[in-house]
């Protein structure tokens, strides 16, 4: 096992690499940098000049690239030109109300699919399988924004019974940090959910029908322990990919939630960012959500060993 994990901890290094090489290319390519959003508009090309030398923004990308990996290897990310702080304590400033809002979008999603999937799978050709699909199809079918702003409309505006943008951080109580994130997180959710759903009807179809399931049948054992013991544990893996795919989506991808909610989450730093050109923050972020997204995929690749003991990590 340990072995297997340092292989895999191996493999997606270079992918690090090529990210940060790729993120560190496009900022160099934008123009107008910091300096000139340090300086606003009315600045002299000379002044510009003269900040960009002062920065380091005029060295070669190459050196300036190597500088800026170099201190990441260190700990150092560089310094925010904008909030007066390292971009390491950005992130951990903003990260907290990111994290919140995937877990409990992903919680909302796993209540919704998981069952919805499996009796969908199981009554395969009735009207709710007909229905569970349809809606499944509308859920992704449906951009974010404006299931999110539908919701907002409803539950904000008409019933009055949450608000509709916002933010409570966990100091100021549980109940009122998950009162303001119910909306964003509801809106997430379901558009996950309809993704989930399909995937867990689909694995779970393709384990019903096999002679293991049958033999199960023919013992005489329950209904719901075959379902719930032989196809869910068999049909498991490719659900836990899409799991693990789907959290490090709500991680990485919750740029026009967070804008809409008014959330001070990652998706707003980096917003604020670019409008900034706060370079530093941009590719720390970048950095930070890429290396999020693989340790996900990594811990969904070690815990195949574990829900399902046919997969032998580590060995051929």
């Amino acid at each position: 096992m340990l072995s297997y994990i340092l292989k895999r901890i191996g493999s997606l290094l270079p992918t690090l690499l090529v990210v940060s090489i790729v993120v560190f290319l496009v900022v160099y390519m934008v123009p107008g940098g910091p300096a000139t959003a340090l300086l606003g508009l009315e600045a002299t090309p000379e002044d510009i000049a003269a900040l960009n030398a002062e920065l380091g923004f005029d060295r070669p990308f190459i050196v300036q690239y190597a500088d800026w990996f170099m201190g990441v290897l260190r700990g150092d990310w560089g310094e925010s030109f904008f909030q007066q702080m390292s971009v390491v304590e950005c992130i951990k400033e903003y990260f907290g109300p990111t994290l919140s809002l995937a877990i409990y979008a992903q919680l909302i999603s796993l209540v919704i699919a998981l069952p919805l999937g499996m009796i969908a799978a199981y009554k395969r050709g009735t009207a709710i399988d007909t229905i569970t699909v349809s809606a499944s199809l509308f859920g992704i079918a449906i951009p974010g924004f404006l299931l999110s702003m539908f919701l907002m409309l409803l539950f904000a505006q008409k019933l009055r019974w949450l608000p509709v943008a916002g933010f409570a951080g966990l100091e100021e109580g549980l109940m009122e940090h998950l009162r303001y994130l119910t909306l964003p997180a509801l809106s997430l959710g379901l558009v996950q959910s309809a993704y989930i759903t399909r995937m867990t009807r689909s694995a779970t179809l393709e384990v019903l029908y096999k002679n293991f399931i049958r033999t199960a049948r023919a013992k005489g054992l329950r209904e719901a322990k075959v379902v719930l013991t032989y196809a869910l544990k068999n049909a498991a893996p490719t659900i836990l990919t899409v799991i693990g795919q789907s959290f490090g989506s709500l991680v990485t991808g919750t740029i026009v939630t967070e804008t809409l909610f008014n959330i001070p989450g990652l998706g707003m730093l980096i917003m604020s960012s670019i409008n900034r050109r706060d370079v530093y923050v941009i590719q720390g972020v970048v950095l930070f959500v890429t290396l999020i997204y693989v340790l996900v995929n990594l811990i969904v690749d070690i815990l195949y060993g574990f829900v399902d003991p046919r997969i032998q990590l580590g060995r051929k």
